[in-house]
């Protein structure tokens, strides 16, 4: 009687409890895939032997070729736009943040993957770095040759990122940027390389880790958040600011022309540690009177912008961009001017972070 009874008990259990996979897929953590193109959606082309046409595939269809990606999160995806990075703007920018928030005050994600074209991947990833104070990981991932070609680096770097953003050990580290086995924090990650699967580098910094399908490891522990961040807007454009390349033989006209079709600040792709010809920095300094935010950065690709060694910068009222690249530079001095900070000592204040 007592065996029939505990007999019953366990058939009774056995109900009510899920089947053993799905309580191991309930325990695995939620990761949100948000797809914008690039060449890690790309298809090959017959035009050239390397050739390609970005964003061709879709994310959910790159996520279902890669073996395994199920034991690692329980997985989302959305389409936020199909388009090469060369082409990324505000507008994608506003959607990814927004979608973004939403997860997060929502509860939906414990991770987010933004698949991404290389060409602009370290703006979109500095863009979101300065907009949110979140612990949940965001990673960015892209590829170097198209999903169907030769080689492909895609599916390796997309199973790496989730592996990155569905970890616990990568809470609190900001937006992260990888590929190629290597994880970079949004600040200091660049493109170095036209055409290597290993041109993204932190040369003023290093990588911030190194990941693989058997193991990730983190070089430093992780840093709490820092506090409020930047406000994007509420709908596209960010203030127009415009990069201005120094070379030889450079007159002003180029500064001039940005000026007059409605720059709201100018970041100098400057020479060395961020300088230019007298005619240049004349027009910045002219420019700067008017009320236009100026920073030096410098075209060189390593390295920091120090203030006042060759430029005046507190007489002629300019930032420099620190260890900011221009177009990382431009996307902060965007931001800073759609939060009213224009002052040159608010911005300069704000690039030291």
């Amino acid at each position: 009687m007592l065996a029939a009874i505990g007999l019953a008990f366990v058939l009774m259990i056995g109900l009510f409890a899920p089947p053993a996979a799905a309580q191991k897929t309930d325990a695995l953590p939620r990761v949100l895939v948000l797809g914008t193109g690039g060449t890690i959606a790309g298809q090959a082309s017959a035009r050239a032997g390397n050739a390609y046409d970005s964003a061709k595939v879709s994310s959910a269809d790159l996520i279902a070729a890669v073996p395994g990606m199920d034991k690692l999160a329980q997985i989302s995806v959305e389409q936020i736009s199909s388009i090469g990075s060369q082409d990324m703007n505000d507008k994608v920018w506003f959607a990814l943040a927004k979608r973004i928030r939403a997860a997060i005050d929502n509860k939906e994600a414990d991770g987010v993957v933004i698949t991404h074209g290389t060409d602009t991947m370290e703006e979109t990833a500095f863009f979101l770095q300065n907009v949110f104070d979140t612990d949940i990981p965001i990673v960015l991932v892209g590829s170097m040759r198209p999903s169907t070609g030769i080689g492909a680096d895609g599916p390796a770097n997309l199973y790496e990122a989730m592996r990155v953003a569905s970890a616990p050990e990568s809470r609190s580290r900001g937006v992260l940027v990888v590929l190629n086995d290597t994880i970079h924090g949004a600040r200091w990650a660049q493109k170095t390389n036209t055409t290597s699967v290993d041109t993204f580098r932190s040369p003023n910094a290093g990588p911030v880790g190194y990941v693989d399908t058997g193991s990730l490891r983190y070089l430093q522990p992780a840093v709490a958040a820092k506090g409020s961040k930047l406000k994007p807007p509420d709908a596209a454009p960010l203030p127009r600011v415009d990069i201005i390349y120094s070379h030889a033989n450079m007159d002003g006209s180029e500064i001039e022309d940005a000026v007059k079709r409605g720059a709201k600040g100018l970041v100098l792709a400057g020479v060395g540690d961020g300088n230019s010809s007298k005619g240049a920095i004349d027009a910045l300094a002219a420019a700067a009177k008017q009320g236009v935010v100026v920073v030096r950065s410098s075209r060189v690709g390593t390295g920091i912008v120090n203030r006042n060694v060759e430029v005046e910068d507190d007489t002629l009222g300019f930032a420099v961009a620190l260890d900011l690249n221009p177009q990382k530079a431009r996307v902060l001095l965007e931001l800073l001017i759609a939060n009213g900070i224009t002052d040159p000592k608010a911005v300069q204040q704000a690039f030291a972070w």
